[in-house]
């Protein structure tokens, strides 16, 4: 029966496993966004809050477009249960180093899954998943811009009032040579 239902979709086991890994992960940074906001909102940082509950559902919206791939290539999507999702930091600032590390370890694990595609020659999900390695490029530069602020404006006085107001207007602006 087994083969019977591989045969059904192009995605290998492997793939459509690491896929689903895939599918955790991004609601898991879903989870965890969505508590920085809360933690932000708690604190009195409003912008930051802001742009976290922004983040929690941009992750959302990459777990459901990895999620309806799977399924749409007849693969078996499975629903996510989050857990472990961290609801306190020590600090404002360490809201942000906690981001910029989990944007990071997207990044890399969504390069482990397009290493897993070309051992086994699975193109279709490498061309799907080259808008993830772009996306994760923005993802990097506005967690890594958003710390830099806590160096270029420091924290003392005023500081923290300053940085939150800055941290929505952030953007990534791409190739500046286009």
């Amino acid at each position: 029966m087994k083969d019977i239902l591989r045969l059904r979709t192009s995605l290998s086991e492997e793939i459509e496993s690491a896929l689903n890994e895939q599918i955790k992960r991004e609601a898991h940074a879903s989870a965890t966004y969505l508590a920085m906001a809360s933690w932000c909102d708690r604190h009195g940082f409003e912008g930051s809050a802001g742009y976290f509950y922004e983040q929690a559902e941009e992750e959302r919206r990459h777990m459901l477009k990895i999620f309806k791939y799977v399924s749409d290539l007849g693969g078996n999507a499975v629903s996510p249960e989050v857990a472990n999702v961290q609801q306190e930091w020590d600090n404002f600032r360490s809201v942000f180093e906690q981001a910029l590390e989990n944007e990071i370890a997207v990044t890399q694990a969504i390069n482990r899954i397009v290493g897993k595609c070309h051992q086994v020659q699975d193109f279709t999900t490498v061309t799907f998943l080259q808008w993830f390695l772009n996306e994760q490029i923005e993802e990097e530069f506005v967690a890594r811009r958003a710390l830099e602020l806590f160096d270029v404006i420091g924290e003392e006085g005023v500081g923290t009032f300053t940085i939150d107001k800055q941290i929505p207007k952030i953007k990534y602006e791409g190739d500046a040579t286009e």
